[in-house]
C-alpha cells in the first residue's frame, strides 16, 4: 500500500497493523516516519511515475491531502490565509480513479461535503483517551472504493473532559492564561500547560497517548491520524477485496 501525503505516519501505522506493507510520500521530508518505506516526491508527480511503471502496483492507495482549506481554524482566527491553500480533494480523486486501484481519501469534518459517501470516525469509537480518562474527540472522514459503510460505533462523547488535537500553532495574539474547563484542546502546544480560546491544553505526553502515537513531535501530531482509525480501515478493505 501507498499512503500518499504521508507525514509521521499515523495512517501509517494502522495500515501496518492491519497487515499492510506501506511505502510512504510526501512532499516534505519525514524523518521520524514510520512506514516500511519512503518516497521523497509531490504526489502528482509520484502519480504520474505509479501509472506509467516506475513503481510497483499497490493493493491499495491511501490519500491524506492538505485540509487547511477546510479546517475550522484557517476559516476562523486565520481566514486571512485561505487564498493561500488549494483543495487538492478532486484532482486527488482524479488521479486515484485513473491508477484503477482501491483508494481511501481522509480528511477534516470541514471537508465532508468533498468527499463521496464519506465515513466518519471519531477518537471515542475506539475508546482514545488522556492520561486522566479525558476523550480523543477527533472526528475524520473517509472516501474509500469500495465503500466502507459502517463504523465500529458510534460517537461515545461523555460529560467529561476530551481531549482534541487540532492543527496549526499557537496563535500570537491569545496568550492569557485561563482555567481548565470542561472540554480542553490541544492546538499545537507541544508540551506543559498552555490555552487559547478560553480553553486549557494538555502536553505532548497525554496527546501521544490519546492518539496513540509515541513517535512524533508536537506538530506532527497536530496533522496527523490516529493509528486505531486506519487499522480499522485496513481490515475492512481487506474484508471486502477478499
Amino acid at each position: 500500500m501507498y499512503d500518499v501525503y504521508c507525514g509521521a505516519g499515523g495512517a501509517t501505522k494502522g495500515y501496518q497493523r492491519a497487515g499492510f506493507y506501506v511505502i510512504g510520500v510526501d512532499i516534505n521530508k519525514q524523518p521520524r516516519y514510520c512506514g516500511d518505506e519512503f518516497i521523497h516526491m509531490n504526489a502528482f508527480e509520484f502519480f504520474e511515475k505509479l501509472l506509467s511503471g516506475t513503481y510497483r502496483e499497490p493493493f491499495a492507495i491511501h490519500a491524506s491531502p492538505p485540509c487547511q482549506i477546510h479546517s475550522t481554524m484557517t476559516k476562523g482566527i486565520w481566514k486571512d490565509r485561505l487564498d493561500s491553500h488549494l483543495n487538492l480533494i478532486p484532482q486527488t480523486r482524479a488521479a486515484l480513479i485513473e491508477l484503477g486501484k482501491p483508494y481511501v481519501i481522509e480528511n477534516v469534518a470541514g471537508a465532508k461535503n468533498e468527499l463521496i459517501n464519506p465515513l466518519m470516525l471519531c477518537g471515542t469509537m475506539f475508546n482514545l483517551r488522556a492520561s486522566n480518562n479525558a476523550q480523543l474527540r477527533r472526528h475524520r472522514y473517509f472516501e474509500s472504493c469500495p465503500v466502507i459503510w459502517f463504523a465500529p460505533a458510534t460517537c461515545q462523547h461523555e460529560r467529561q473532559p476530551a481531549i482534541g488535537v487540532y492543527g496549526g500553532g499557537q496563535h500570537p495574539l491569545m496568550k492569557k492564561r485561563v482555567r481548565k474547563n470542561a472540554t480542553i484542546g490541544v492546538y499545537g502546544s507541544t508540551g506543559g500547560q498552555s490555552s487559547r480560546d478560553g480553553k486549557s491544553f494538555y502536553g505532548i505526553d497525554d496527546r501521544r497517548l490519546a492518539m496513540g502515537i509515541d513517535w512524533m513531535s508536537g506538530k506532527e501530531l497536530n496533522q496527523a491520524i490516529p493509528p486505531a482509525y486506519t487499522e480499522f480501515i485496513g481490515n475492512q478493505l481487506l474484508k471486502a477485496l477478499q
